[in-house]
């Protein structure tokens, strides 16, 4: 399995451009990604601009799968109008325990 944790900002005043483009990117995937386990979008409840994304990918494959998109290439264009791309902070995770339903 491949974890990733994605964190940004939205930019203020651009919270509806921004959720219609988080919802197209996950359908995108979820449609055409049979490698992707997880891909959701989380608004954190004390700061509503705060995103992060979950991502679990199969294997190393998908997840470089997924980083070569047509649609994931159009969503980084979204950096700059959308999202602050200042506050971009990507990682990468290691499961230790736990589990997924």
């Amino acid at each position: 399995m491949n974890t990733i944790l994605a964190q940004f900002r939205i930019i203020p005043g651009k919270e509806a451009e921004a959720e219609e483009a988080m919802k197209t990117m996950a359908a995108s995937v979820e449609s055409k990604e049979s490698g992707a386990r997880t891909y959701i979008f989380h608004r954190n409840l004390k700061d509503p601009l705060a995103v992060s994304v979950w991502e679990i990918y199969a294997d190393d494959a998908a997840s470089a799968a997924h980083r070569a998109t047509e649609y994931m290439a159009a969503f980084r264009t979204y950096f700059g109008p959308l999202f602050d791309p200042e506050t971009v902070k990507i990682e990468r995770l290691e499961r230790i325990a736990g589990f997924s339903r």
